[in-house]
């Protein structure tokens, strides 16, 4: 079978279960696990997101928007001549990756038209289904029940370690800065499923715009910045603009300390990982309950008092390696 994926969810989606060698394109947001550097790339994005900044992104999404081109580019010429019999892809975000309508521009006239898969989860639940609907259209349900299972599994074994009266600390997700984005879809149900409370969104919900002062009024004891495409370096480069805003110093995260810059591919993907999303959720949430759940490299952690007394164009040099405390 020959497959093309158009979104980095059903790239690690096919991998993990063990259809890499069927893999025939990807897109260049593909990067993981680390064959897809063997892949042709044959979607590729308008907008480099690692030169430009959140305010220059958006700018230049509308520039493109607004002169009536998609902010993505598929080599049509190669669909056509190497025909996949699979073609994953999704109608969930627009800016974020290829969307279905224009990948059947291409495809809707070509002989042999290619099962065109369209990935739409909106909450952890239904992540679990899009890894069983690409496992029965690549002939592999059995592995997809088995990957499903072991998934909802280690789920589980968070909840089970959560007593009856677990105290849930305000939380609260940020996926985009200047302009503001809360993390949408099934971030809500990770931040819940992680033990935190956060009532002004829920499972499912569209991400979306949201002003400052809603941030600073909300008042979250635990703050995650996860911005959508964004390593972090990139968060580094952004967040100094929080720390201008008005409130900052009197969000009780910040007061704390509780404020964490979190690796994207752990929460903007729908795939496997969003599961060690969770568990990273759950130990930043609840660090007196989990250890070991963050990766290497993944997360850092803001120091409240070194924070206060360096330059705001400096403060990312006051986010340092997250560490498990010892209990």
């Amino acid at each position: 079978m020959k497959i093309c994926s158009l979104l980095p969810s059903g790239t690690e989606i096919l991998f993990a279960l063990g259809l890499g060698d069927q893999i025939i394109g990807i897109t260049d947001l593909c990067d993981y696990p680390k064959e897809t550097v063997h892949k042709r790339i044959v979607c590729r994005s308008k907008i480099d997101v690692n030169e430009l900044s959140s305010e220059q992104v958006d700018e230049a999404m509308h520039n493109l928007l607004e002169s009536g081109e998609g902010p993505f580019e598929l080599d049509s010429n190669w669909l056509v001549d190497h025909l996949p019999d699979v073609i994953l892809t999704q109608d969930l975000c627009y800016f974020c990756e290829i969307d279905a309508s224009t990948v059947h521009e291409h495809v809707n006239n070509v002989p042999g038209m290619p099962n065109v898969v369209i990935l739409n989860p909106k909450t952890l639940s239904e992540i679990f289904d899009s890894i069983l609907q690409v496992g029965s259209a690549c002939s592999q349900s059995r592995k997809a029940e088995t990957l499903v299972n072991e998934l909802k599994q280690r789920v589980q074994n968070i909840e089970d370690q959560f007593p009856d009266d677990l105290k849930r600390a305000k939380v609260f997700s940020l996926e985009g800065i200047n302009p503001l984005v809360i993390g949408g879809h099934w971030i809500p149900d990770l931040l819940q499923r992680g033990g935190g409370r956060q009532t002004l969104f829920s499972p499912g919900s569209p991400a979306q715009r949201v002003d400052w002062q809603e941030v600073v009024n909300y008042a979250p004891e635990k703050l995650f910045i996860d911005l959508c495409s964004s390593d972090l370096n990139r968060h580094q480069r952004e967040i100094p603009w929080l720390f201008n805003q008005p409130g900052w110093w009197d969000i009780p995260a910040v007061k704390s300390g509780e404020v964490y810059m979190i690796d994207h591919v752990y929460f903007s993907r729908p795939g496997p990982r969003i599961v060690k999303g969770l568990e990273i959720t759950a130990e930043l949430t609840h660090p007196d309950l989990f250890h070991g759940m963050v990766p290497a490299n993944t997360v850092l952690k803001l120091d409240p008092y070194k924070a206060r007394s360096v330059p705001i164009s400096n403060i990312a040099s006051c986010f340092h390696p997250y560490q498990s405390p010892c209990y």
